[in-house]
């Protein structure tokens, strides 16, 4: 996703230079040296290149007429500049639709950093560029972390494998005990679990257990499909940029590393989370090969389920001694949740 600065909003000013892949000025303006990439708004709504050549338009769709108007064009440039009014993101939505395949990219005015990850994300795919102001360093910060945001989720097809040195192996139950009462987390997601995924979750952030979703049909308890039953509040779980927190420390809006059987990875973000007092089974498991063990502590009920290599989802309630459980094993320990050799690489 391109950003690009909107000259004509330093008033005036004196431009200073911009990490803009792109220069937006009215006709006629100077272009400062720093400038690569020029291009140009006419009063008439056209938008040309440094060789006068056009290339877009700028259309303004607060009314359904816009709109209309914006539809009309795609194809026909390679560029669309659009000025939303009080309503952005159906207009946005409905553009981004009509112009996929055709060749024409949109860009979105921004006025705000609220407007930003809307536009960025419309129906999943979101516009080729942001037009920002040129004198607010508030807005342009925020715009690069969503872009880097989004060009993150697209390199990986939305979808990820576990870092290096982290895999998904089989763990032996080696114990299970009566853990007491404590203060249970259910994680609650803004988006639905399918069958088999899960948030890897134990005590030792180089011991995760892949503690699956409340996916399934029961007679007794309809599913909760976009939950996890987390375990105690002191387990850490795997967030969707490889780091771990605990699960205490998990609010709303954070991102968490849904996982299935195979490792695949997708992020997700966590839309509530649910803490009451709940009686714990204390599961402890161990990898023979690697000589790493782990526990982690889950609410004692037939609703709470994991995942065996053979791809069965057994409640916690059933496993027993000898079983095995899909988890991840990592090779370094963390610091704050970030894993120490890589904070020893970056340094």
């Amino acid at each position: 996703m391109e950003l690009w600065l909107d000259a004509a909003s330093a008033n005036g000013g004196v431009l200073q230079p911009h990490p803009a892949d792109r220069v937006l000025f009215a006709a006629g303006d100077q272009i400062p040296d720093w400038v690569d990439s020029a291009l140009f708004a006419c009063e008439d709504g056209r938008i040309l290149d440094s060789s006068t050549a056009p290339v877009g338009v700028h259309v303004d769709i607060s009314d359904s007429e816009g709109q209309d108007a914006a539809k009309s064009m795609a194809g026909m440039v390679s560029w669309i500049v659009l000025t939303t009014g009080d309503w952005q993101m159906i207009p946005l939505e409905n553009l981004v639709a009509a112009t996929q395949g055709t060749g024409t990219q949109l860009v979105a005015r921004i006025a705000s950093s609220q407007s930003i990850r809307g536009a960025a994300f419309a129906l999943e795919t979101g516009v080729a560029g942001l037009l920002l102001p040129a004198n607010d360093a508030e807005i342009w910060a925020d715009a690069q972390i969503i872009a880097a945001e989004r060009l993150a989720i697209k390199s990986q097809g939305d979808e990820g494998m576990l870092e290096e040195g982290s895999d998904i192996v089989a763990l032996e139950v080696l114990a299970i005990e009566d853990g007491g009462v404590g203060d249970r987390v259910c994680v609650d997601l803004t988006s639905i679990l399918e069958v088999g995924e899960g948030l890897l979750i134990g005590s030792a952030s180089n011991a995760l257990v892949l503690v699956h979703g409340e996916t399934l049909e029961s007679e007794f308890v309809p599913p909760r499909p976009f939950r996890v039953n987390a375990g105690a509040v002191h387990a850490y779980v795997l967030m969707a940029d490889g780091s771990t927190k605990y699960l205490s420390e998990i609010v709303a809006g954070d991102s968490v590393a849904v996982c299935n059987s195979s490792g695949i990875v997708r992020s997700a973000i966590v839309g509530r989370m649910k803490i009451e007092s709940r009686p714990f089974l204390l599961l402890r498991y161990g990898h023979s090969e690697n000589q790493i063990s782990g526990q982690i502590f889950l609410q004692q009920a037939e609703t709470v389920r994991l995942i065996s290599p053979l791809g069965d989802m057994p409640s916690v309630t059933s496993v027993v001694v000898g079983d095995s459980l899909l988890g991840c094993i990592g090779t370094s320990a963390r610091h704050i949740g970030q894993n120490v050799l890589s904070i020893a690489e970056e340094h």
